[in-house]
Formats: C-alpha cells, structure tokens, sequence
C-alpha cells in the first residue's frame, strides 16, 4: 500500500469515520496526519458547490459559474476535442471554488426517452458516450481535479430510483450499459466513479463485487475511489468489503460504528478496510493544492460556452433553404424562451450562472429585420386566449416567424420521469394557430431529450439546441444568421410515437422489479433491426452545405476515405462508421457505431479522413466463456452521414478468438429477428440464464426497509397514509405549478433505509426498524424501540466520540515524547 504509513498510526475509529463524508461534499479529514479534506461538487455541466447550507438536491444557491451545455447537447457535436475543453473549463473554476472531486459526467444510456434525467446523459450508443465522457474527464483532470463519472450503472430511471432493482441479462450489461464507463475509466483515466441507487440482478450497485471488483478494478484496471450517489449506500460495510470507499453524505458515528462492528465481529477484514483506505488516500493526496488561483476568466468560458452550443444545435428540417434567415425578411419573436430561455435541466444539476444571455437581449446585434415580440403561451402548461390571440396577430404582420418552443422544467427533472413524449399542448396549439396565418415558421426548439412532432409537416424548419446553457441563445442567433453553419447531429433517435420505442412495454419498471427485456436492442439498434420507421435517425443532422463521401478502404485496423465539401459554405461533418455482422449463431443489431469523426472542410475542400478500428470493433461478450470474443469472419464496414444514410460500404475479414460461439438460434428467436417488444417469459429467462425474479411487493401491505416511502399509501398505520396523502399533495401541487419539489420528490421515491442515509447519523438503521414498525401498524412497540434504538445511538455516539478524543490525545503525547 502506498500509504502504509499513515494507516498503521490510525485507529479502527479514524479509518471508519474515513469511510463517510464529514458533512453533504466533504470527506473526513485528519490534520494529525497530514490529511487534507475533500470537497465533492456536482457539476456534469457546471459547478454546483453552495455558498451557504449545504443540501444535496441544490435547494439552496450555489456560487456562480459558467453554466455549459449539458451532456445530451454536447453530445451532438459528437467531438471529443470539445468535450476537453469543457473539461478544462470545469476543471479551471473547481480549483478557484476549491472543489477536488467534480460529480460528472453523467453517462447512463437513453434506454427510454421518458427518463427524466435523459438531459444530464450523452447518448443511447455506448460507444458514443464513452468517448465523449473520457474527453470530459481528460480535461478536467488536466487540472488536477478527479472527475467522477455516473451513475454506476443500469440507471435509467428515475422513479422509485433508490428502490428498484434493474434485471438484466449478462451480455446486455456488459455491451450496452457498462461499455461506456469502460472507455471513461481506460481512455479517461478516471479518478473516481460514483455507484448508482438501483441494484443490479438483487444485489446493489455500491455493494456489488461484480460491477465494482470483478469488472470495475480487475479487467479494467481502475485504481481510483468508489463514492456512492448520495444516499445510494445499503449495507455500508459490505460496501467496503465489495469495492466502494467512500458513502456520501456524512452517516456520521452510525456509519462509522458499523464498520466498526463488521470488522469485529469478522465480516469486513481490517486489512480489506485498509486497502479501501489507501485506495481513497491516493486521489485526496492527488487532488489537494495548497495553493490554488483566486478567480477564473469568466469572459472566456462564457464564449467556451457560446462555441459548445453552436457546435452542437441540430438542423432538423430546412425546407425551402429558409436558413440562414435573410436579413431583409421581417420577422417576428414568438415563445416565452425567447425572452427566458429553458437552458439547463432541474434538481441537482442546477447551475447558477455567471451571466445569462437570451434571445431579445441580443437580437438588435444580428443582422436580422426584428418585427416584434410576442410571449405566445404560460410556461406551466395553462392555456391563455389572450397570448395566443397576441402572437397570431403577430405572426400576420411578419414574413417570418421565429417561434421559440420545447419542454418546460416541469417536463425534465431529476426525481420524475415523464408519462408521454409530447409537447405541452398550449405550444402545439400556439403552433397551429401561428401556422394558419404564416407559412414561414422557424422552429427554436429547447429540449433535454427526444419529443414527438407530429406537427413537424406545418413548419418550414426545425433547429433544436437542447438545453444550450447560459450562451446558448448568442449560439442560437449566430445559426440561424449563417455566422455558424450547423454541424450537430444527433445522440438519440426521434421515434414518430413514443408507442414505437423498444422498452415501451417495460418502461418504466413495475413494482420492485426494471425488466430489461429488450436487450441490446436500445435505441437505433432496435429501429433498424425491426426496420421500424422513425422521425430522425441516430446520427441525423443538416447543414447548411453538401458533403461527398468516395473512395473508402479498409483493413482490420482502420477505415479510410475521401471527404469533400461540395456547397458553397465552409463547415463541418460528422462521418460516421458503423460495423454489421451477419452471424448465424449470435444474435446482433443490424449496425452499431464503433467509430466517427468531425471534420471542418472549407467549401470546395476535400481529405482523406481515417476512423481507427479499435478492440471494440467486432467484439461480443460471450456469456459461455464470460469473456469478450471476436467471431471470426466477415464484416461490413458502413460509413456514412448518419446510421440510415450510408455513402459507403466495405468489407473487413476479423479473426476470431478461442473460444467456443454458442448457438441460440431456437431459445432466442425474438432477439435474433429484432422484435422485442413482447418477449416471453420463457425466452427472457433463457437470456437471463436463470428465473425472473418476483419483482412484486409484498401483497400483505407490510412494508420493509428497502421499500419507497411513497408506498405508505398502502401502509398499515392510518398516520402512515395519512403523511404519504400529504406528500402527495404536495407533490402534485408543484408540478401544477410547473415547478418540481425536489425534496419532496426525493423523499417520495426514497425506501425507509434512506431516513438513515440521508440525515447525518441522526437516525440509524436500528430507528428505522423501529419507524417501519410504526408504518406497519404496531405503534407502540415501534415506538418503545425507536427511542431505544434512539438511546442507543446516543450513547455509541459519546463512547465513539470520546475514543476519537483519546486517540487525538495519545497521538499528541506520541509526537510530544519524539520531539523531546
């Protein structure tokens, strides 16, 4: 251990408080030895660290920083080099804030376009998200800040997030919801990972050998700490014995003692303690400065920022050329984000900006004929005649419209998934009613994820930023004038209905239990399997020039070809590369993504581009041999502008590795055609490998500890129903309003074992016991153990806290007696 030395002087006590946090974003520290504290702050897209009380859902304001586009926009720029230089930024002002771990990015898969925190992920190809996560990493450890990529894994939904468990099968896991962290931790390097809330197959994230041992340290070799999501712990020593350092936030003396106790008693060896100990020592020694600058250029990272968005608004529709707008044609401003733009997501995420541009403040600077402004619709939803009949009257006396629409906060939020994929009904309606009275519409749309637009043939043109962040609307305007000539493509396919999409029948999970029947068929992978129609393809972006693709050739190692600009403005294309193999005896989606460029061309310009063909090219996880293997043969190597337009094709020939190919052909006959969307149970559990587990709650009403407080509603006790009837008012009155309750959500969707994770170490587990006896109908034992449960705690808190007093002290005379 590189640390030894430190460790031997330490008692069991000092080690397992180090096991906790020392408050909401701080690690315990131990000055007597030389250990500094760490401070833990969310940014995936800006920092996130509060001046004042500390709450981790962001209730409270946090100091100003740059707030960047989120993960889902920036992955439509498909540009690893950006996601750097985000990174550095990020790095930049966590130094300045003193902040030593930054919690992102968040690279979880899009397996549903519902999920309410889609906005804060990249993509739903792994290989996309993987590369977009290592630049993010790269830049912000440039600055000697540890960057911790999320959720850790199989996190795809947001409700009853702390209380499901994801069911999975062993090559999905391994191909699609792990893949990207893998690239995250080999090409990235990444010093910390955090696990996620959910289990996985019964056994949770943060207390899972498999994901974190098995796969996490020995096949991937990663040498950086574990922290859970905050709250995410279960058994905290088992834990520590499968593979997380750190439980977050403080659990204080109630943490500390049963790692204390685990170690006693022998189910947690100290010297496994130990390692988990030296392995979170090596990253708080690599991250501490003793100095570190005052101030970071905010002029700069704002117009980092404004550069981000550009390059990652998505031309969706451009009928007619009516983009870039002439400067001549008048044209009206409709939608309230034009004047208060939707540029972040909402929950812990929230970024307080240093400046915040929007769309009226900077029109007059653009070469644009402005006719007005015109609100158009409530942002909660709630129709109004009166700014409809404005907005009309509006778009009447113009030649064009600019109208400003999307998803409102109610919409994307962490702690709530959405029921639909549509948009609110007061904006589709402004639509039409703009649409019958001007034929030249222009579609802004901000959005965190896929919508549907049936709409779509009343418009003349559709640029969507996602959620663009502070200088999204100067990045807008700049696009839409043909400054910037878009090059976005993107991350995630835009199904014509939601009913289209592969999990549809299993999203999101019931009860207990998150069915991952459809396999490796997420996303495109299942559109083009199935040969479903769909709105945009993956990969899909216009532009305001052509690009020619000619003279591809190909070995096993890399692809190259020809690119030409052939229009009449410079700009950039996104070439992608997809393989496709026709396996007898594995089941495969049709294509998938195993490489892609961006290349900045001038009109008339051409090169030759070369995409490598690295170890995940034609590899699949064998569940026989629990490894990776290559299939020897040949396959088809697909470049083109997105996965549906294909300019080029080749073959490659692949030799294959040892192992034995096993062949399913007659178990699994709906996953080697693509229809997925009604798997049997007999077939999912031949791809399982085992039963499906009983995913049900208890019939009988009785609540345990690893169940949703929202469950109450079917609680024994009258005072249990009648407190989760009031939390859902509550609930429901702020999402009337537009506005989530954060807290309440979280506390809504949290099981009982939370109450012990998430206060600081004033309840513990024991408590909770005696609180679920309460909820399950027996008031007064469980009120007579709750306050013996509570003396208890009480009195382990004092001897704990007088052994960490004597332990300082002892220390002090040691270094006292060697001085003298």
């Amino acid at each position: 251990m590189k640390y030894q030395s430190i460790i031997e002087k330490m008692t069991l006590e000092e080690k397992a408080f180090m096991m906790s946090g020392k408050g909401t974003w701080q690690t315990v520290g131990y000055e007597k030895y030389g250990i500094p504290s760490m401070f833990l702050s969310d940014g995936p897209h800006g920092l996130r660290r509060q001046a004042g009380a500390a709450d981790h859902l962001g209730l409270n304001g946090s100091l100003p920083a740059t707030c960047f586009p989120t993960a889902a926009t920036i992955a439509n720029s498909w540009d690893e080099d950006l996601g750097e230089e985000i990174g550095r930024c990020l790095g930049e002002e966590a130094v300045v804030q003193d902040v030593q771990v930054l919690l992102g990015p968040g690279l979880n898969i899009k397996r549903s376009p519902l999920c309410g925190r889609n906005f804060e992920y990249f993509s739903e190809d792994p290989y996309l998200a993987g590369k977009m996560a290592a630049g993010y990493v790269r830049g912000i450890q440039s600055q000697k800040v540890a960057a911790c990529p999320k959720h850790f894994a199989v996190n795809s939904q947001e409700l009853r997030r702390m209380a499901s468990d994801s069911v999975i099968d062993e090559r999905t896991f391994r191909e699609i919801y792990t893949t990207g962290f893998e690239i995250a931790v080999k090409e990235g390097k990444a010093k910390s990972i955090m696990s996620s809330y959910n289990q996985i197959n019964g056994v949770y994230a943060n207390e899972n050998s498999h994901l974190l041992r098995e796969i996490l340290v020995d096949e991937w070799g990663f040498d950086g700490f574990v922290v859970s999501d905050w709250g995410a712990s279960n058994d905290h020593a088992l834990g520590v014995k499968n593979g997380s350092q750190l439980e977050m936030p403080s659990t204080s003396a109630a943490g500390a003692k049963e790692i204390i106790d685990a170690v006693k008693n022998g189910t947690l060896e100290e010297s496994i303690l130990n390692e988990r100990l030296d392995e979170l020592l090596q990253v708080v020694f690599d991250t501490h400065m003793e100095k570190r600058p005052e101030k970071f250029d905010m002029k700069k990272h704002h117009e980092a920022a404004k550069r981000a968005a550009a390059e990652s608004i998505v031309l969706l529709k451009n009928a007619d050329q009516i983009l870039p707008l002439d400067g001549k044609v008048s044209t009206a401003v409709i939608g309230d984000f034009a004047e208060t733009p939707r540029y972040q997501g909402a929950g812990s995420s929230v970024v307080n900006p240093t400046k915040l541009d929007t769309t009226l403040q900077l029109i007059g600077g653009y070469n644009i004929s402005y006719a007005g402004y015109a609100k158009g619709y409530e942002r909660t939803g709630k129709t109004n005649p009166g700014l409809l009949e404005e907005a009309v009257n509006l778009a009447k006396s113009a030649q064009a419209v600019l109208l400003y629409i999307g998803l409102d906060e109610i919409s994307e939020s962490e702690g709530m998934d959405r029921i639909h994929m549509k948009m609110p009904k007061n904006q589709t309606d402004l639509l039409e009613a703009v649409a019958e009275v001007n034929e030249n519409i222009i579609v802004i749309m901000s959005a965190g994820s896929a919508v549907e637009m049936p709409w779509i043939g009343s418009v003349k043109a559709v640029l969507h930023g996602y959620l663009g962040g502070q200088a999204g609307a100067g990045a807008m305007l700049d696009v839409i004038t043909g400054k910037v000539c878009p090059s976005g493509k993107l991350n995630e396919t835009y199904p014509l209905r939601y009913e289209d999409t592969p999990a549809y029948n299993y999203y999101p999970g019931r009860e207990r239990s998150t069915e991952y029947r459809e396999g490796l068929y997420v996303g495109y992978r299942y559109y083009e399997t199935a040969g479903i129609p769909v709105l945009f393809p993956f990969g899909f972006g216009l532009s305001y020039t052509q690009f020619a693709y000619s003279d591809i050739e190909a070995a096993d190692k890399a692809v190259s070809f020809t690119l030409a600009n052939t229009g009449s403005c410079s700009g950039a294309e996104i070439a992608q590369l997809y393989i496709s193999a026709d396996s007898q005896k594995i089941y495969r989606p049709a294509k998938e993504l195993k490489g892609f460029r961006k290349v900045f061309l001038r009109a008339g310009e051409s090169r030759r581009v070369t995409i490598p063909l690295d170890d995940k090219a034609f590899r699949y996880f064998n569940t026989s041999t629990n490894t990776w293997e290559v299939e020897a043969g040949s396959y088809k190597v697909l470049v083109g502008a997105s996965v549906q337009d294909i300019r080029l094709e080749a073959q490659v020939t692949a030799e294959g590795t040892a192992g034995e190919v096993p062949d399913l052909r007659t178990d699994l006959t709906a996953y080697f055609s693509g229809t997925i969307r009604n798997v049997e149970d007999a077939e999912y559990e031949k791809l399982l490998g085992h039963e499906i587990p009983d995913g049900s709650w208890n019939s009988n009403g009785i609540l345990d500890i690893n169940d949703a407080i929202c469950q109450m509603y079917d609680a024994k006790s009258p005072l249990a129903r009648f407190a989760c009837r009031i939390m859902t008012i509550i609930k429901d009155r702020s999402e009337a309003k537009g506005k989530p309750n954060l807290n309440i959500l979280f506390i809504y969707n949290m099981p009982f074992r939370g109450l012990a994770k998430m206060t600081g170490g004033a309840i513990s587990m024991e408590m909770v016991e005696g609180i679920l006896e309460i909820v399950n109908g027996h008031f007064f034992r469980g009120l007579a153990n709750l306050i013996g449960a509570k003396r208890r705690l009480t009195k382990a808190n004092k001897e704990l806290s007088q052994k960490m007093k004597d332990a300082g002290k002892e220390q002090e005379d040691n270094k006292w007696m060697t001085q003298s």
